[in-house]
């Protein structure tokens, strides 16, 4: 059994975007086996997930680990 809680670690506050700068982050995600292929894989993986509560998890993680790093 597990216990799911929807929050950030920290606040978020995004003042401006930096398309440069987004850039050279995910080319530092390297290949297939980085951190970015893992990402895509929890995102992909949310669609086949039959139980919207674990889908939601997917979501989350997917999203957390492609932006663990910045």
């Amino acid at each position: 059994m597990w216990n799911y809680e929807k929050r950030l670690e920290f606040p978020v506050n995004i003042k401006r975007t930096d398309p440069k700068m987004a850039q050279l982050i995910i080319t530092q995600y390297g290949g297939p086996d980085g951190e970015l292929g893992a990402s895509m894989r929890y995102l992909s993986q949310r669609f086949a997930m039959p139980y919207k509560n674990v889908c939601g998890v997917l979501t989350d993680i997917g999203i957390s680990v492609s932006i663990w790093h910045i």
